[in-house]
């Protein structure tokens, strides 16, 4: 017998320009260049309602991967949750502050723009800084708006394939995935090395409208030898539908490059983004997705700078463990709960990992770095 459908979900979300709702109305401290990533988190650390995404690009890359992260930084700047930007740059990098600037503006953020080199060096840097973060979250808008499933833009990543994630994590929330949908939402997933270790049971998953895009993503990765990892040789061994079933049973309506923002209305991307945590959710986060659901069997605590971040487990020896740290346990919990949860951290209520203040942000690269 199927799991009921749960309907009538609401919660107060902050509206954006563009048409999507904020769940969070951060200013964004977005440094350009590794260089610039500690200025940019001292300027956070003093100005409330500011998070910073410190990392470690910008500078000395080759080219498909500097226009990843010019992409992934661009993406990032425009997250529904994001209320305005302060891009803090060196002055000397490959992914210039004021080129990121002028892009920005020309999209419609709302952005202020500085750099070390350029004011003078970093203590002047980190003062004009706050100035400018001070300044945007003051500004911020103080209406809210009543929004409902539709308005959620849900990401999906599962960072392992182990027993207890294919038998009752990723069904959960694979379920809450068709939920969403159904109600006019969109789902964003993560998880190339599923696609790429099942080609044509990939293709058959994409609509024909996606299927161009899906050979697209992947022809990116023929011939490129992925990285060692669980997750890619169990994806091989295993058939598809199991190791997608987090992802839900629609099929895949959009195949979207790391880095680039979802156009659909509704319905499901996929996006090229490996499942490692870090990597896949800032992935996700530059999607568009307003909120992100985590499968994590051995019990992966971080969150995400800009999007809270809902743990989920079916290990129940993870779930005895780190009681505090993982939001719901599959073995325990049904889709009603973690859609209900979800409602209340989209809702303003701190997810555990948002509570402990634990953050990861990381941009997956294409080749080497010099």
């Amino acid at each position: 017998m199927s799991t009921p459908r749960i309907s009538g979900r609401t919660f107060e979300g902050t509206p954006r320009a563009d048409g999507t709702v904020g769940v969070r109305d951060n200013v964004l401290v977005l440094p350009s260049v590794i260089c610039s990533h500690i200025v940019a988190e001292r300027i956070a650390a003093r100005v409330d309602g500011a998070v910073a995404t410190p990392h470690d690009h910008g500078c000395a890359q080759l080219g498909a991967d500097n226009e990843q992260t010019r992409r992934t930084l661009l993406s990032i700047a425009q997250n529904p949750n994001v209320a305005g930007t302060v891009v803090v740059g060196l002055g000397c990098e490959e992914v210039q502050s004021a080129e990121v600037a002028t892009a920005l503006e020309s999209r419609g953020v709302t952005v202020r723009e500085l750099s070390i080199q350029g004011v003078g060096g970093t203590d002047e840097c980190v003062e004009r800084g706050v100035e400018a973060a001070t300044e945007l979250a003051q500004s911020r808008r103080t209406s809210q708006t009543v929004a409902d499933l539709s308005d959620l833009t849900l990401g999906v990543v599962s960072s392992d394939l182990d027993a207890s994630t294919i038998e009752s994590a990723d069904p959960l929330v694979g379920h809450v995935a068709d939920e969403i949908v159904d109600a006019g939402g969109r789902v964003v997933a993560a998880g190339n090395e599923r696609l790429v270790a099942n080609p044509d049971e990939a293709r058959d998953a994409a609509t024909d409208e996606a299927r161009d895009s899906m050979d697209a993503l992947l022809d990116r990765h023929e011939g490129h030898p992925a990285r060692a990892t669980r997750v890619g040789q169990f994806a091989r061994d295993r058939p598809f539908e199991d190791v997608t079933r987090a992802w839900g049973e629609n099929a895949v309506s959009e195949v979207l490059p790391y880095g680039e923002r979802a156009t659909l209305s509704a319905g499901l991307a996929a996006v090229d983004a490996p499942s490692r945590f870090a990597e896949a959710t800032t992935a996700l986060a530059a999607a568009g997705a307003n909120v992100v659901v985590h499968v994590t069997g051995d019990g992966i605590l971080s969150g995400h700078p800009l999007v809270p971040v809902v743990k989920v487990t079916g290990d129940p020896g993870t779930a005895a463990a780190l009681p505090n740290d993982i939001d719901l346990s599959a073995r325990r919990g049904a889709p009603g709960d973690l859609l209900e949860r979800l409602v209340a951290v989209a809702n303003g209520e701190a997810c555990l990992a948002e509570g402990h203040g634990l953050t990861e942000f990381a941009i997956t690269r294409v080749g080497p770095s010099m």
